[in-house]
Protein backbone atom coordinates (compact mmCIF):
# COMPACT_ATOMS: atom_id res chain seq x y z
CA UNK A 1 0.00 0.00 0.00
CA UNK A 2 1.18 3.72 -0.89
CA UNK A 3 1.25 5.89 1.37
CA UNK A 4 1.96 9.70 0.18
CA UNK A 5 1.88 13.14 2.91
CA UNK A 6 0.94 16.06 1.86
CA UNK A 7 1.64 18.84 4.85
CA UNK A 8 0.23 23.06 4.19
CA UNK A 9 3.03 25.05 6.48
CA UNK A 10 0.67 28.62 7.57
CA UNK A 11 1.76 31.20 9.57
CA UNK A 12 -1.23 30.22 12.25
CA UNK A 13 -0.96 26.17 11.98
CA UNK A 14 0.24 23.36 9.96
CA UNK A 15 -2.42 20.88 8.02
CA UNK A 16 -1.25 17.67 7.56
CA UNK A 17 -2.88 14.70 5.40
CA UNK A 18 -2.52 10.97 4.90
CA UNK A 19 -2.89 9.74 1.66
CA UNK A 20 -3.60 5.79 0.94
CA UNK A 21 -3.74 4.94 -2.43
CA UNK A 22 -4.17 8.57 -3.29
CA UNK A 23 -7.18 8.65 -1.19
CA UNK A 24 -7.64 10.97 2.17
CA UNK A 25 -7.55 8.70 5.23
CA UNK A 26 -6.40 11.44 8.03
CA UNK A 27 -5.81 14.74 8.27
CA UNK A 28 -4.55 16.67 11.29
CA UNK A 29 -4.09 20.32 12.57
CA UNK A 30 -2.00 21.41 14.50
CA UNK A 31 -1.97 25.36 15.50
CA UNK A 32 1.48 26.84 15.83
CA UNK A 33 0.80 28.46 19.44
CA UNK A 34 -0.62 24.94 20.80
CA UNK A 35 0.59 25.01 24.07
CA UNK A 36 -0.82 22.08 25.95
CA UNK A 37 -0.43 19.08 22.90
CA UNK A 38 -0.75 15.71 24.21
CA UNK A 39 2.72 14.75 25.44
CA UNK A 40 3.89 17.79 26.86
CA UNK A 41 5.10 17.22 30.47
CA UNK A 42 4.37 20.32 33.08
CA UNK A 43 5.06 21.10 36.57
CA UNK A 44 1.36 21.38 37.64
CA UNK A 45 0.29 22.49 41.05
CA UNK A 46 -2.92 21.17 42.91
CA UNK A 47 -5.72 23.33 43.10
CA UNK A 48 -8.51 21.04 43.94
CA UNK A 49 -8.94 18.29 45.43
CA UNK A 50 -12.71 16.03 44.74
CA UNK A 51 -13.20 13.34 47.06
CA UNK A 52 -16.61 12.40 45.19
CA UNK A 53 -15.09 12.08 42.02
CA UNK A 54 -11.47 10.78 43.73
CA UNK A 55 -9.81 13.03 41.77
CA UNK A 56 -7.82 16.31 41.75
CA UNK A 57 -7.64 19.60 39.62
CA UNK A 58 -4.32 20.90 38.81
CA UNK A 59 -3.37 23.75 37.57
CA UNK A 60 -1.18 23.84 34.00
CA UNK A 61 -1.13 27.33 32.82
CA UNK A 62 -4.40 26.91 30.92
CA UNK A 63 -8.05 29.03 31.33
CA UNK A 64 -8.89 25.47 32.97
CA UNK A 65 -7.69 23.51 35.16
CA UNK A 66 -6.83 20.10 34.10
CA UNK A 67 -8.58 16.93 35.34
CA UNK A 68 -6.34 14.30 37.09
CA UNK A 69 -8.16 11.20 38.16
CA UNK A 70 -6.62 8.15 40.91
CA UNK A 71 -6.63 5.59 38.10
CA UNK A 72 -3.82 8.05 36.35
CA UNK A 73 -1.49 8.45 38.79
CA UNK A 74 0.17 5.16 37.94
CA UNK A 75 1.39 2.76 40.17
CA UNK A 76 4.84 4.75 41.06
CA UNK A 77 3.36 7.85 42.30
CA UNK A 78 5.56 7.58 45.42
CA UNK A 79 8.45 7.29 43.37
CA UNK A 80 8.05 10.84 41.38
CA UNK A 81 6.51 12.55 44.73
CA UNK A 82 9.83 11.31 46.36
CA UNK A 83 12.22 12.66 43.39
CA UNK A 84 9.62 16.05 42.68
CA UNK A 85 10.61 16.81 46.54
CA UNK A 86 14.47 16.30 46.02
CA UNK A 87 14.74 18.65 42.67
CA UNK A 88 13.13 21.03 44.21
CA UNK A 89 14.86 20.95 47.19
CA UNK A 90 17.89 21.82 44.96
CA UNK A 91 19.57 18.90 45.50
CA UNK A 92 22.01 18.58 42.64
CA UNK A 93 23.68 15.19 43.49
CA UNK A 94 20.72 12.78 43.27
CA UNK A 95 19.65 10.94 39.77
CA UNK A 96 18.01 8.16 38.59
CA UNK A 97 21.08 5.52 39.31
CA UNK A 98 21.31 6.73 42.73
CA UNK A 99 17.23 6.66 43.26
CA UNK A 100 15.86 4.42 45.25
CA UNK A 101 12.12 3.43 44.62
CA UNK A 102 9.22 3.87 46.64
CA UNK A 103 6.73 0.99 47.24
CA UNK A 104 4.16 0.95 44.63
CA UNK A 105 0.07 3.21 46.03
CA UNK A 106 -2.53 0.96 46.13
CA UNK A 107 -4.56 0.41 43.23
CA UNK A 108 -8.37 1.06 45.00
CA UNK A 109 -6.91 3.94 46.97
CA UNK A 110 -8.29 8.07 47.57
CA UNK A 111 -6.45 10.88 45.82
CA UNK A 112 -7.08 12.51 49.47
CA UNK A 113 -4.74 10.12 50.66
CA UNK A 114 -1.78 11.48 48.36
CA UNK A 115 -2.00 14.74 47.79
CA UNK A 116 -2.86 18.29 49.58
CA UNK A 117 -3.53 21.43 47.78
CA UNK A 118 -1.16 23.30 46.47
CA UNK A 119 1.27 20.24 46.03
CA UNK A 120 3.56 20.39 42.96
CA UNK A 121 3.03 17.04 41.20
CA UNK A 122 4.75 16.32 37.55
CA UNK A 123 1.71 15.32 34.92
CA UNK A 124 1.48 14.97 31.55
CA UNK A 125 -1.14 15.93 28.69
CA UNK A 126 -2.97 12.95 28.33
CA UNK A 127 -6.37 14.62 26.74
CA UNK A 128 -5.86 17.79 24.93
CA UNK A 129 -8.66 20.33 26.02
CA UNK A 130 -11.59 19.44 24.23
CA UNK A 131 -15.38 22.27 24.55
CA UNK A 132 -15.61 23.27 27.84
CA UNK A 133 -13.00 21.04 29.31
CA UNK A 134 -9.98 21.52 30.56
CA UNK A 135 -6.79 19.00 29.26
CA UNK A 136 -6.76 15.53 30.80
CA UNK A 137 -3.35 14.48 32.66
CA UNK A 138 -1.33 11.65 34.08
CA UNK A 139 1.09 11.82 36.40
CA UNK A 140 2.23 8.11 34.65
CA UNK A 141 4.73 9.94 32.82
CA UNK A 142 6.67 8.24 29.29
CA UNK A 143 8.37 9.11 26.27
CA UNK A 144 7.49 7.88 23.25
CA UNK A 145 10.50 6.68 20.59
CA UNK A 146 10.44 5.41 17.08
CA UNK A 147 10.97 1.66 18.49
CA UNK A 148 10.65 1.67 22.20
CA UNK A 149 8.21 3.46 24.92
CA UNK A 150 10.65 4.66 28.22
CA UNK A 151 8.88 4.60 31.18
CA UNK A 152 10.77 6.28 34.59
CA UNK A 153 10.30 4.76 38.03
CA UNK A 154 10.11 0.84 36.43
CA UNK A 155 12.06 -1.90 35.76
CA UNK A 156 9.46 -3.75 33.88
CA UNK A 157 10.12 -4.71 30.12
CA UNK A 158 7.51 -5.68 27.83
CA UNK A 159 6.70 -6.49 23.83
CA UNK A 160 3.76 -5.52 21.88
CA UNK A 161 1.77 -8.09 21.62
CA UNK A 162 1.64 -7.44 17.74
CA UNK A 163 5.32 -9.15 17.82
CA UNK A 164 3.62 -13.04 17.42
CA UNK A 165 7.56 -14.80 16.66
CA UNK A 166 8.64 -15.81 20.89
CA UNK A 167 12.16 -15.96 19.48
CA UNK A 168 11.78 -12.03 18.25
CA UNK A 169 9.94 -11.40 21.28
CA UNK A 170 12.80 -13.15 23.74
CA UNK A 171 15.57 -11.38 21.55
CA UNK A 172 14.14 -7.93 22.04
CA UNK A 173 13.56 -8.69 25.83
CA UNK A 174 17.19 -9.59 26.46
CA UNK A 175 18.73 -6.89 24.43
CA UNK A 176 16.60 -4.45 26.06
CA UNK A 177 17.40 -5.39 29.57
CA UNK A 178 21.23 -5.20 28.47
CA UNK A 179 21.56 -1.51 27.74
CA UNK A 180 18.26 -0.68 29.75
CA UNK A 181 19.60 1.94 32.60
CA UNK A 182 18.84 1.49 36.17
CA UNK A 183 14.92 2.85 36.85
CA UNK A 184 13.69 2.77 33.60
CA UNK A 185 10.92 0.83 32.11
CA UNK A 186 10.74 -0.16 28.53
CA UNK A 187 7.51 -1.04 26.43
CA UNK A 188 9.37 -2.30 22.86
CA UNK A 189 6.98 -0.92 19.94
CA UNK A 190 6.10 -3.31 17.09
CA UNK A 191 8.33 -1.19 14.55
CA UNK A 192 11.22 -2.75 16.72
CA UNK A 193 10.63 -5.95 15.21
CA UNK A 194 14.30 -7.70 13.52
CA UNK A 195 16.09 -4.07 14.24
CA UNK A 196 19.61 -4.14 15.67
CA UNK A 197 21.37 -3.29 18.89
CA UNK A 198 22.33 0.31 17.39
CA UNK A 199 19.17 1.79 16.11
CA UNK A 200 17.24 0.70 19.53
CA UNK A 201 20.36 2.05 21.70
CA UNK A 202 20.42 5.20 19.68
CA UNK A 203 16.38 5.99 20.66
CA UNK A 204 16.68 4.88 24.04
CA UNK A 205 19.60 7.25 24.64
CA UNK A 206 17.56 10.03 22.85
CA UNK A 207 14.58 9.48 25.29
CA UNK A 208 16.57 9.21 28.54
CA UNK A 209 18.13 12.56 27.55
CA UNK A 210 14.64 13.92 27.39
CA UNK A 211 14.40 12.66 30.80
CA UNK A 212 17.81 14.26 32.00
CA UNK A 213 16.18 17.35 30.47
CA UNK A 214 13.44 17.53 32.65
CA UNK A 215 15.28 16.80 36.10
CA UNK A 216 17.92 19.67 35.38
CA UNK A 217 14.93 22.26 34.40
CA UNK A 218 12.99 20.60 38.21
CA UNK A 219 15.73 22.00 40.10
CA UNK A 220 14.52 25.98 38.80
CA UNK A 221 11.13 25.26 37.63
CA UNK A 222 7.78 26.91 39.09
CA UNK A 223 4.61 25.85 38.89
CA UNK A 224 2.56 25.94 36.38
CA UNK A 225 5.43 25.98 33.95
CA UNK A 226 6.25 23.53 30.83
CA UNK A 227 9.64 20.96 31.00
CA UNK A 228 9.41 19.67 27.81
CA UNK A 229 7.10 19.47 24.70
CA UNK A 230 6.21 16.14 22.73
CA UNK A 231 7.20 16.38 19.56
CA UNK A 232 5.16 18.59 16.98
CA UNK A 233 2.05 16.67 14.67
CA UNK A 234 3.86 16.41 11.95
CA UNK A 235 7.34 14.84 13.44
CA UNK A 236 4.54 12.75 15.81
CA UNK A 237 3.38 11.27 12.67
CA UNK A 238 6.49 10.68 10.83
CA UNK A 239 7.97 8.98 14.43
CA UNK A 240 4.54 6.62 14.60
CA UNK A 241 4.26 5.91 10.52
CA UNK A 242 6.72 6.24 8.02
CA UNK A 243 7.35 2.94 6.76
CA UNK A 244 8.69 1.18 3.82
CA UNK A 245 4.75 2.13 2.28
CA UNK A 246 5.42 5.73 2.49
CA UNK A 247 6.49 7.30 -1.15
CA UNK A 248 6.41 10.65 -1.43
CA UNK A 249 6.54 13.62 1.90
CA UNK A 250 5.51 17.05 -0.15
CA UNK A 251 5.54 19.94 1.74
CA UNK A 252 5.24 23.83 0.93
CA UNK A 253 7.70 25.25 3.18
CA UNK A 254 11.46 24.85 2.95
CA UNK A 255 12.28 25.35 6.62
CA UNK A 256 10.05 22.61 7.50
CA UNK A 257 11.66 20.60 4.44
CA UNK A 258 14.34 20.58 5.79
CA UNK A 259 13.61 20.15 9.30
CA UNK A 260 11.31 17.03 8.01
CA UNK A 261 14.67 15.80 5.87
CA UNK A 262 16.84 16.03 9.43
CA UNK A 263 13.96 14.18 11.35
CA UNK A 264 13.52 11.43 8.84
CA UNK A 265 17.56 11.02 8.46
CA UNK A 266 17.93 10.40 12.25
CA UNK A 267 14.90 7.34 11.90
CA UNK A 268 15.39 5.97 8.54
CA UNK A 269 17.88 7.56 6.61
CA UNK A 270 16.98 5.19 3.32
CA UNK A 271 13.96 7.13 3.10
CA UNK A 272 15.45 10.86 3.04
CA UNK A 273 14.79 11.82 -0.33
CA UNK A 274 10.77 11.25 -0.14
CA UNK A 275 10.53 14.70 0.85
CA UNK A 276 9.80 16.98 -1.87
CA UNK A 277 9.32 20.89 -1.98
CA UNK A 278 6.14 21.89 -3.19
CA UNK A 279 7.08 25.04 -5.77
CA UNK A 280 3.40 25.36 -7.92
CA UNK A 281 1.59 28.34 -6.89
CA UNK A 282 -1.64 26.29 -7.19
CA UNK A 283 -2.37 25.98 -3.28
CA UNK A 284 -0.69 22.42 -2.23
CA UNK A 285 -3.91 20.94 -1.16
CA UNK A 286 -5.50 22.20 -4.16
CA UNK A 287 -3.30 20.57 -6.59
CA UNK A 288 -2.77 17.17 -4.56
CA UNK A 289 -7.14 16.60 -4.51
CA UNK A 290 -7.27 16.69 -1.15
CA UNK A 291 -9.59 19.89 -1.23
CA UNK A 292 -12.08 18.28 -2.96
CA UNK A 293 -11.37 15.17 -1.10
CA UNK A 294 -12.43 16.99 2.26
CA UNK A 295 -15.19 18.97 0.80
CA UNK A 296 -16.75 15.51 -0.45
CA UNK A 297 -16.03 13.59 3.07
CA UNK A 298 -17.15 16.48 5.94
CA UNK A 299 -21.02 16.23 4.99
CA UNK A 300 -23.39 15.10 6.91
CA UNK A 301 -24.28 12.60 3.77
CA UNK A 302 -21.52 11.10 2.33
CA UNK A 303 -21.47 9.16 -0.91
CA UNK A 304 -19.70 6.34 -1.81
CA UNK A 305 -18.96 5.86 -5.80
CA UNK A 306 -21.42 2.29 -5.61
CA UNK A 307 -24.25 4.91 -4.81
CA UNK A 308 -23.91 3.51 -0.93
CA UNK A 309 -23.81 6.53 1.19
CA UNK A 310 -24.11 7.18 4.84
CA UNK A 311 -25.66 9.63 7.28
CA UNK A 312 -23.19 11.00 10.11
CA UNK A 313 -24.94 13.23 13.15
CA UNK A 314 -22.87 14.20 15.99
CA UNK A 315 -24.33 14.97 19.67
CA UNK A 316 -22.92 15.41 22.74
CA UNK A 317 -23.12 12.17 23.74
CA UNK A 318 -22.32 10.17 20.61
CA UNK A 319 -21.82 9.63 17.47
CA UNK A 320 -24.59 7.83 15.08
CA UNK A 321 -24.14 7.01 11.23
CA UNK A 322 -26.80 5.06 9.26
CA UNK A 323 -25.81 3.32 5.91
CA UNK A 324 -28.38 3.37 3.29
CA UNK A 325 -27.94 1.47 0.04
CA UNK A 326 -29.65 4.39 -2.25
CA UNK A 327 -29.84 2.79 -5.72
CA UNK A 328 -27.34 -0.01 -5.47
CA UNK A 329 -29.30 -2.90 -6.45
CA UNK A 330 -28.51 -5.93 -7.64
CA UNK A 331 -32.10 -7.71 -9.48
CA UNK A 332 -30.26 -10.78 -9.89
CA UNK A 333 -29.04 -11.21 -5.97
CA UNK A 334 -31.47 -11.81 -2.78
CA UNK A 335 -32.63 -9.12 -0.53
CA UNK A 336 -29.75 -10.74 2.24
CA UNK A 337 -26.94 -10.88 -0.37
CA UNK A 338 -27.48 -6.90 -1.65
CA UNK A 339 -28.01 -6.33 2.17
CA UNK A 340 -24.39 -7.94 3.09
CA UNK A 341 -22.66 -5.94 -0.05
CA UNK A 342 -23.79 -2.39 0.96
CA UNK A 343 -22.89 -3.36 4.86
CA UNK A 344 -19.08 -4.49 3.90
CA UNK A 345 -18.58 -1.57 1.35
CA UNK A 346 -20.12 0.91 3.99
CA UNK A 347 -17.90 -0.66 6.79
CA UNK A 348 -14.73 0.42 5.02
CA UNK A 349 -15.67 3.97 4.15
CA UNK A 350 -16.79 4.24 8.44
CA UNK A 351 -13.45 2.90 9.27
CA UNK A 352 -12.11 5.51 6.61
CA UNK A 353 -14.43 8.20 8.52
CA UNK A 354 -13.38 7.81 11.98
CA UNK A 355 -9.95 8.32 11.11
CA UNK A 356 -10.56 11.12 9.06
CA UNK A 357 -12.66 13.27 11.53
CA UNK A 358 -10.62 11.93 14.21
CA UNK A 359 -14.42 10.83 16.02
CA UNK A 360 -14.15 9.71 19.43
CA UNK A 361 -16.83 8.11 22.52
CA UNK A 362 -19.27 6.11 21.69
CA UNK A 363 -20.06 5.73 17.89
CA UNK A 364 -23.43 3.52 16.61
CA UNK A 365 -24.05 2.18 13.35
CA UNK A 366 -26.72 1.30 11.95
CA UNK A 367 -25.77 -1.26 8.84
CA UNK A 368 -28.69 -2.63 6.58
CA UNK A 369 -30.83 -6.12 8.90
CA UNK A 370 -29.45 -8.91 7.61
CA UNK A 371 -30.64 -12.21 8.60
CA UNK A 372 -28.21 -14.64 8.49
CA UNK A 373 -25.60 -15.29 11.68
CA UNK A 374 -22.98 -15.84 9.06
CA UNK A 375 -23.19 -12.77 7.20
CA UNK A 376 -23.21 -10.47 10.39
CA UNK A 377 -19.49 -12.23 11.37
CA UNK A 378 -18.37 -11.35 8.08
CA UNK A 379 -19.26 -7.94 8.75
CA UNK A 380 -18.05 -8.09 11.94
CA UNK A 381 -14.32 -9.31 10.59
CA UNK A 382 -14.43 -6.62 7.80
CA UNK A 383 -14.86 -4.13 10.21
CA UNK A 384 -11.97 -5.20 12.70
CA UNK A 385 -9.65 -5.64 9.54
CA UNK A 386 -10.12 -2.11 8.44
CA UNK A 387 -10.22 -0.35 12.17
CA UNK A 388 -6.92 -2.58 12.29
CA UNK A 389 -5.44 0.13 10.23
CA UNK A 390 -6.30 2.40 13.21
CA UNK A 391 -3.57 3.83 15.45
CA UNK A 392 -6.62 4.89 18.02
CA UNK A 393 -7.26 2.07 20.98
CA UNK A 394 -10.82 1.07 20.35
CA UNK A 395 -13.42 -1.84 21.10
CA UNK A 396 -16.01 -3.01 18.16
CA UNK A 397 -19.02 -4.84 19.69
CA UNK A 398 -20.55 -7.46 16.87
CA UNK A 399 -23.97 -6.17 15.63
CA UNK A 400 -27.10 -6.91 17.47
CA UNK A 401 -30.25 -8.42 16.15
CA UNK A 402 -31.47 -5.04 15.46
CA UNK A 403 -28.26 -4.72 13.00
CA UNK A 404 -26.74 -1.87 15.75
CA UNK A 405 -23.15 -1.89 16.03
CA UNK A 406 -21.10 -0.01 18.80
CA UNK A 407 -18.06 1.32 18.76
CA UNK A 408 -16.08 3.11 21.44
CA UNK A 409 -12.52 4.95 20.36
CA UNK A 410 -10.39 6.58 21.91
CA UNK A 411 -10.28 10.66 22.14
CA UNK A 412 -7.85 12.45 22.95
CA UNK A 413 -7.83 15.42 20.80
CA UNK A 414 -11.24 17.27 19.57
CA UNK A 415 -12.81 16.19 16.34
CA UNK A 416 -12.23 17.07 13.51
CA UNK A 417 -14.56 19.34 10.97
CA UNK A 418 -15.15 21.29 8.34
CA UNK A 419 -18.04 23.35 6.82
CA UNK A 420 -18.78 22.03 3.64
CA UNK A 421 -21.53 23.94 2.97
CA UNK A 422 -20.66 27.31 0.58
CA UNK A 423 -22.62 30.40 1.29
CA UNK A 424 -24.81 31.67 -1.51
CA UNK A 425 -22.50 33.65 -4.29
CA UNK A 426 -25.33 36.31 -4.44
CA UNK A 427 -26.48 37.21 -0.85
CA UNK A 428 -23.31 35.90 0.98
CA UNK A 429 -25.42 33.96 3.22
CA UNK A 430 -27.63 37.12 4.79
CA UNK A 431 -30.58 36.54 2.16
CA UNK A 432 -30.17 40.09 1.03
CA UNK A 433 -28.02 41.04 -2.12
CA UNK A 434 -25.58 43.34 -2.60
CA UNK A 435 -25.41 45.36 -5.68
CA UNK A 436 -22.97 43.07 -7.77
CA UNK A 437 -22.68 46.38 -9.92
CA UNK A 438 -20.72 48.00 -6.64
CA UNK A 439 -18.45 44.53 -6.74
CA UNK A 440 -14.96 46.53 -8.16
CA UNK A 441 -15.63 49.51 -6.85
CA UNK A 442 -15.63 48.14 -2.98
CA UNK A 443 -12.41 46.18 -4.02
CA UNK A 444 -11.05 49.16 -5.45
CA UNK A 445 -11.86 51.06 -2.40
CA UNK A 446 -10.01 48.46 -0.33
CA UNK A 447 -6.95 48.50 -2.84
CA UNK A 448 -7.03 52.78 -2.17
CA UNK A 449 -7.71 52.40 1.79
CA UNK A 450 -4.81 49.79 2.13
CA UNK A 451 -1.91 50.98 -0.44
CA UNK A 452 -2.62 54.77 0.86
CA UNK A 453 -4.02 54.71 4.12
CA UNK A 454 -2.00 51.62 5.77
CA UNK A 455 1.42 51.55 3.53
CA UNK A 456 0.85 47.71 2.79
CA UNK A 457 3.85 47.64 0.56
CA UNK A 458 2.93 44.28 -1.14
CA UNK A 459 -0.94 42.72 -1.60
CA UNK A 460 -2.21 39.65 -2.90
CA UNK A 461 -5.90 39.55 -3.47
CA UNK A 462 -7.40 36.15 -3.80
CA UNK A 463 -10.74 35.88 -5.76
CA UNK A 464 -12.73 33.23 -7.30
CA UNK A 465 -11.31 31.80 -10.53
CA UNK A 466 -14.32 33.82 -12.48
CA UNK A 467 -13.07 37.14 -10.96
CA UNK A 468 -9.58 36.15 -11.07
CA UNK A 469 -9.63 35.81 -15.20
CA UNK A 470 -12.17 39.30 -15.11
CA UNK A 471 -8.97 41.16 -13.24
CA UNK A 472 -6.16 39.79 -15.24
CA UNK A 473 -7.35 38.95 -19.08
CA UNK A 474 -6.07 41.28 -21.74
CA UNK A 475 -3.14 43.61 -22.46
CA UNK A 476 -4.67 46.41 -20.86
CA UNK A 477 -6.27 44.15 -17.92
CA UNK A 478 -7.77 46.08 -14.42
CA UNK A 479 -4.33 44.91 -12.50
CA UNK A 480 -2.48 46.56 -15.10
CA UNK A 481 -4.44 49.75 -14.50
CA UNK A 482 -4.44 49.58 -10.53
CA UNK A 483 -0.41 49.34 -11.12
CA UNK A 484 -0.44 53.02 -13.08
CA UNK A 485 -3.30 54.49 -10.95
CA UNK A 486 -1.14 53.00 -7.31
CA UNK A 487 1.83 52.43 -8.19
CA UNK A 488 2.33 49.28 -6.85
CA UNK A 489 1.76 45.46 -8.75
CA UNK A 490 -1.41 44.13 -6.66
CA UNK A 491 -0.97 40.43 -7.02
CA UNK A 492 -4.25 38.52 -8.04
CA UNK A 493 -4.47 34.93 -7.15
CA UNK A 494 -7.21 32.30 -7.69
CA UNK A 495 -8.51 30.36 -5.38
CA UNK A 496 -11.28 27.93 -6.59
CA UNK A 497 -12.73 27.10 -3.03
CA UNK A 498 -14.33 30.75 -2.67
CA UNK A 499 -17.68 31.54 -4.28
CA UNK A 500 -18.44 34.07 -6.73
CA UNK A 501 -17.97 37.13 -4.90
CA UNK A 502 -15.65 36.27 -2.19
CA UNK A 503 -12.02 37.66 -2.23
CA UNK A 504 -9.56 38.27 0.81
CA UNK A 505 -6.68 40.31 0.92
CA UNK A 506 -3.05 39.29 1.76
CA UNK A 507 0.64 41.00 2.83
CA UNK A 508 4.02 39.61 2.11
CA UNK A 509 4.02 37.33 5.09
CA UNK A 510 0.64 35.40 3.67
CA UNK A 511 -1.48 36.88 6.65
CA UNK A 512 -5.07 37.71 5.72
CA UNK A 513 -5.30 41.48 6.00
CA UNK A 514 -9.28 42.17 8.04
CA UNK A 515 -10.98 44.99 6.84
Amino acid sequence: MSKELIIDSRTTEVEIALLEEKQLVELHKEKNNNSHQVGDIYLGKIKKIMPGLNAAFVDVGFEKDAFLHYFDLGPQLNSLLKYIKLGQAGDTHFSMDNFELEPDIEKSGKISNVFKSNQNILIQIAKEPISTKGPRVSSEISFAGRYIVLVPFSNRVSVSQKIKNPDERNRLKRLIQSIRPKNFGVIIRTVAENKNVAELDADLRNLVNKWNIIHQKLLTAKSPEKLISELDRTSAILRDLLSKDFNSITVNDTQLADEIKTYISTIYPDKVDIVKLHKSKVPIFEHAGIEKQIKSSFGKIVSIKSGVYLIIEHTEAMHVIDVNSGHRLNTEKSQEANALEVNMEAASEIARQLRLRDMGGIIVIDFIDMHEAINRRKLFQRLQEEMDKDLAKHTILPPSKFGLVQITRQRVRPELSYEVLEKCPACDGSGKIKPSILFLDEIENNIRYLINEQNENSLVLSTNPYIYSFLTKGFYSLQVKWFLKYKKWIKVKSVSTYHFLEYHFFNKNNEEIKL
